[in-house]
């Protein structure tokens, strides 16, 4: 499922933004773009896996001290020692007295404000922008979510009723087989006429190999629980993509066994129907 996510945090002087984007994968596919810590770099990892199972995710971090937070102070005890030395060297020297930005340009006079990072406040902010970014990558995925669920069950629907369709036709096979047997025997053996019983042995026989109840009901129970499956607000993803799978094994062996043309186009038309439900699942976290 696709996504954007971003997340903002401070702690003491330091402010974390972490934005994610996550796109469709079959899999997790973690890409994590940080100068973090090792043992920082796992906390992040488990709490993404803790929220998200499916898709290819990016995630940005960014450090930065909100403004005002660093400056610089004059140590006005080295600008005077600073100040001394250089003056008495310019008298030696026959040179004028230094200026100001020659003593500030001294070592030690002019000193940074800036306190010393404080690694803690660093992981910190970086995990609660995580958790503020997740939770905007959730309501994105969520509210597509509620899209592919009503795209997903219309299929479904399709498919149920492309299911009833063959199972109508199925009923007719037997009787079909019989008169396209009989009448293949009388065009061979012309007034000899034919064994009423080696006839029916032989059209039971072509009716078992054609028949096709065992798969409708294992479609019928597959589609059933795909749909249960498409309602639930668990992670499905992947069930449904095993369920698809299984629909169409059960698809080709049903057209596999046809003895109909109306059953094969609507075998056909199934198979077109599925591969649109597959490309929605691909979505489905």
């Amino acid at each position: 499922m696709t996504g954007f996510g971003r997340g903002v945090a401070e702690h003491g002087a330091v402010r974390a933004t972490v934005d994610l984007r996550s796109v469709n994968h079959r899999f997790l596919d973690l890409k994590l773009r940080a100068q973090v810590a090792p043992s920082l770099e796992e906390q992040l990892a488990t709490k993404i896996r803790a929220s998200v199972e499916r898709g290819s995710l990016s995630v940005a971090v960014n450090v930065a001290r909100p403004p005002g937070a660093s400056g610089m102070r004059i140590d006005e005890a080295a600008a005077h020692r600073a100040h001394e030395a250089l003056r008495s060297l310019a008298d030696k020297l026959g040179m004028a007295p230094p200026d100001l930005a020659l003593v500030l340009a001294q070592p030690g006079v002019m000193a940074s404000t800036d306190t010393p990072e404080d690694p803690d406040a660093i992981d910190a902010a970086i995990l609660a922008a995580l958790d503020h970014a997740l939770a905007q990558l959730q309501a994105m995925r969520a509210a597509e979510g509620r899209a592919l669920e009503r795209e997903v069950l219309t299929r479904l629907d399709e498919l149920a009723k492309i299911r009833t369709s063959i199972e109508g036709q199925a009923a007719g096979v037997a009787e079909q087989l019989r008169q396209k047997l009989s009448d293949r025997l009388a065009r061979l053996v012309g007034d000899a006429g034919v064994d009423p019983a080696r006839l029916a042995q032989e059209v039971a026989l072509l009716a078992e190999r054609a028949d096709i109840t065992e798969e409708l009901v294992r479609l019928d129970s597959h589609l059933e629980q795909a749909r249960t499956i498409a309602k639930g607000s668990a992670a499905s993803g992947r069930k449904l993509d095993f369920l698809v799978q299984e629909i169409g094994r059960e698809l080709n062996t049903i057209g596999s066994k046809s003895q109909r043309t109306e059953i094969t186009s609507a075998i056909v038309e199934a198979k077109s129907v599925l591969e649109k439900l597959r490309e929605q699942v691909q979505n489905v976290e």
